[in-house]
Order: C-alpha cells, then sequence, then structure tokens
C-alpha cells in the first residue's frame, strides 16, 4: 500500500472587486459580470466563407488568396442544412451556458445581413442572415450569445495593412485608413447591438497584428485602435454587454473578462499567454477540440473526452469558463467529432455539474492527480490519477465530512499534523475520467 503525497503549490485568488483604471462597470455589467464568472462552461463556432476550403479560418493568408480570388467564395458558400436549433440544442445538450459565435473573421466576410459591405452571407445563394437566425434561437432556448468580431481584416483596403503583421499577400494596395475603417467596425457593431436582440457579450481579436510577436519586450500597437471609442460604444448601446479581448496582453481599461488562447490561465503552452492572470475579472480558455479553429478537411487530431472533460475540470479549479471550440462543415453540418464529445461531456456534468458550475477557484493550480473546485463550504476533490487505498493532501480547511460525490456515502478521514487531510479511498467506486470526493468544511 502506497502513500501519494500531495502538496498544495499555490491559491488562485479571484476578487470580487471588479472596477479597472479608468473604467467603472454599472450595476447590469457587474450583474453580467457575476453570472459570467459562475457559467464555466460556452460554445465556440468558427464558421463562414473559409469553411468552404477546408483548410482552417486562415486559408486566406496561408495561401496569400488575393481579394479577388478570395471573393468568389460568395458564389460558392451555401449552407443549406444550416439549423440554428440543432445548434443551439448541441450546445445545450452539452451543459454549456453560451455560444460565441464568428460573426466575421479576419477574412472580413460578415454573418449577417450588414448594411456596411457587400461582402456577406446574404449575398450568397443561401441568403440568410445566420446571426439572426441563431440569436434568435439562443433567445428562445435560454442559451446567451456573445459574438466573435475581428479588428484586422485580410479584405479590405481601408484598414491599416501596411503596417500589420499578417495578410500582406491578399493583393490590397494603398496605405489604409484607420478613421474610416474605425467608422466601419462602429456601424457594424451597432447593427450587432442593435438589431438582434440581447447580445451577452464582444469578443474582439486581432489587436496583435499591430504590435510586435507575443514575448516581445515592447508590444505596444503601431496604431491608435481609439478601444476607448469602440468600448464607450458597445456600453452605450448595452450596458450588460461584456467585452473581451484577446490581445494577448494584460487586460485594458473597459474589458470585462480576460481570456487565454489555447491555455489554461496561468500556462503557456501556446506560446501566446505571457499575460498575468486577473485578479479583477471573469476568466476564460478558448480550446480547439483538434488542432484547427475553423473546419480542416485533414485535422484528425481529436481530444479524447476524457481529456476535454478534464480540461473543463482544470478551468473550473482555477476560476475560469472554457470556451470549447467547433469548426462546422460549409453546408452547416456539425460533423459527429464534435457532437458525440460534447454529447458525451453533457451526460457527464448531468451527475458532476454541481461540482463546476458556480464554484471558485480552488486552493492550489491543478496537479498531476487531478484538480479541486469549491462552492460556499464545500470543496471538491477530482482524482484524475493517483495510486494506492489512501490519498494524502495538505488542506487549509478544517474538515467536518468527507463523502463521495455520487452517493454521498461517508469516507473515513483523519487529519494530520502540518495541515495534512489524509482519506481512505479504498471504496471510492471506480471511474476512468474523474473520481469526485467532497469535503465539507466548518465555517
Amino acid at each position: 500500500m502506497r502513500k501519494y503525497l500531495l502538496i498544495a503549490i499555490c491559491f488562485i485568488p479571484f476578487s470580487s472587486l471588479y472596477s479597472q483604471s479608468g473604467y467603472q462597470p454599472g450595476p447590469e455589467n457587474l450583474k453580467a459580470r457575476h453570472w459570467f464568472d459562475s457559467a464555466r462552461f460556452g460554445m465556440f463556432i468558427h464558421w463562414g466563407a473559409f469553411s468552404v476550403l477546408g483548410d482552417g479560418e486562415w486559408v486566406m493568408n496561408n495561401r496569400n488568396i488575393h481579394v479577388d480570388e478570395y471573393k468568389r467564395l460568395l458564389n460558392i458558400f451555401d449552407p443549406y442544412d444550416f439549423d440554428a436549433a440543432k445548434w443551439v440544442g448541441g450546445a445545450k445538450r452539452a451543459g454549456m451556458q453560451y455560444i460565441t459565435l464568428i460573426t466575421r473573421h479576419h477574412d472580413g466576410f460578415s454573418n449577417w445581413d450588414t448594411k456596411q459591405s457587400d461582402w456577406k452571407i446574404t449575398n450568397t445563394y443561401w441568403g440568410k442572415d445566420a446571426v439572426k437566425l441563431l440569436a434568435d434561437e439562443c433567445h428562445k432556448q435560454d442559451i446567451k450569445l456573445f459574438v466573435y468580431y475581428s479588428l484586422l481584416d485580410w479584405y479590405r483596403e481601408d484598414y491599416p495593412h501596411q503596417t500589420g503583421r499578417v495578410g500582406q499577400g491578399t493583393g490590397r494596395r494603398g496605405m489604409g485608413d484607420y478613421a474610416r475603417y474605425l467608422q466601419f467596425m462602429k456601424n457594424q457593431l451597432t447593427e450587432l447591438l442593435t438589431n438582434y436582440g440581447e447580445i451577452s457579450g464582444v469578443w474582439f481579436d486581432g489587436y496583435w497584428d499591430q504590435t510586435a510577436p507575443e514575448g516581445a519586450a515592447d508590444r505596444s500597437s503601431r496604431i491608435d485602435w481609439k478601444l476607448n471609442e469602440i468600448y464607450e460604444l458597445i456600453h452605450k448601446l448595452q450596458p450588460q454587454c461584456l467585452i473581451g479581448n484577446n490581445h494577448h496582453l494584460n487586460p485594458f481599461p473597459g474589458e470585462d473578462f480576460q481570456m487565454f488562447e489555447q491555455d489554461l490561465p496561468g500556462e503557456n503552452k501556446s506560446g501566446l499567454s505571457f499575460q498575468e492572470i486577473s485578479n479583477k475579472m471573469p476568466l476564460e480558455s478558448c480550446i480547439t477540440m483538434n488542432d484547427s479553429w475553423g473546419f480542416n478537411i485533414t485535422d484528425r487530431n481529436y481530444k479524447s473526452t476524457r481529456e476535454l472533460i478534464q480540461l473543463l475540470i482544470k478551468d473550473a479549479a482555477l476560476g475560469a469558463n472554457l470556451l470549447l471550440n467547433i469548426g462546422p462543415l460549409p453546408n452547416g453540418n456539425i460533423q459527429p467529432e464534435f457532437t458525440d464529445r460534447l454529447d458525451s461531456m453533457g451526460n457527464w456534468l448531468k451527475t458532476y455539474g454541481p461540482t463546476i458550475y458556480g464554484t471558485k477557484a480552488g486552493f492550489m493550480r491543478p496537479a498531476a492527480w487531478g484538480a479541486v473546485t469549491r462552492k460556499e463550504n464545500k470543496v471538491y476533490l477530482h482524482l484524475f490519477k493517483y495510486d494506492g487505498d489512501r490519498f494524502f493532501l495538505e488542506f487549509p480547511y478544517k474538515v467536518k465530512a468527507v463523502r463521495q460525490f455520487t452517493n454521498k456515502q461517508s469516507l473515513k478521514f483523519q487529519t494530520l499534523p502540518d495541515h495534512y487531510l489524509m482519506i481512505d479511498i479504498h471504496d471510492l467506486e471506480k471511474n476512468d475520467t474523474d473520481r469526485v470526493i467532497e469535503i465539507e468544511t466548518e465555517g
């Protein structure tokens, strides 16, 4: 019989003080932040004209496709099997609380009936407004909708492409006109925030196009994005609407949540996450199921259901949401590699949801053995991998009771010197993905 000795590495704080220098969120926004900080699970949807080529959402840049060539997708993109009820219903079955939809990615294609451009989904043969269809269905099924919006553009001439890091091979000329481009973005954001009911958040991306690469000592922007004007417009149109910006920097004034791309907070496996973890706002990890965001016909590197469930647990243990991505087919179908995994995660959450939703960060970071979440006077130990019949952990609280989460059967425990806790797990039911111990604490 072996002992598994575990030491708490660090505590991840989360402050209820949401204020930022120069920005004071209103009561509607604070309420929305509180909800977001309890949601824990959302669906990211990367889908648009780029899906047709089956090579991810960066295909225009990666293949140096010129604008005149790329706009032919307008005559090819035909999502005849698009079914908003299936998309939203799939998210709901998975236990997701919100959807973040690509409304306009870096190729500039708009998935709604914008009046600001002809480069839009309603000018395809299909001719429908995908944002409206999905927004109406989200409101019907009580799923909150966030809209992803790209700040950079590989298609438009007025975007200041001459100083950008990407999109240099799309055949544009001239020097751009940011004042004109800024007004275009404001007009589009006004459409999204006035014509589609309540929008719970705006998820920006592309700021990094005008900075040095991630990890550089100086990542100041080459242009003045005038984010204060953009953020003020959003908060004026919909005060509750949360703003996040995937700039891979510490949060700016006016932002309401912080995201980490392809990383858990505090990790940097992606090479993008050099930012500090905010203790003043909700957190989110956006992660793919395979290696691609948009539909990639040759990407078979899917994470297992076990890996995805453990990602969700680890995010919750760090006080963060998991925004898990799908890249539907160009015809509007969602392939079974996504739906099967999402359904399995939803089935797991039917049992273990109380250990995820509404929880706060645990007293230590996730470890090889598992992770810790907490809610009021309950601490949940999620055991992924361990050895032996007794489980040892440095534990900072006074223990009142220890039990299996699923059947509430009591487990024997003993408090030891130096704040260690020993739990007899001989009778803990077997599970290949996660075994949960519920600890009731005093006070």
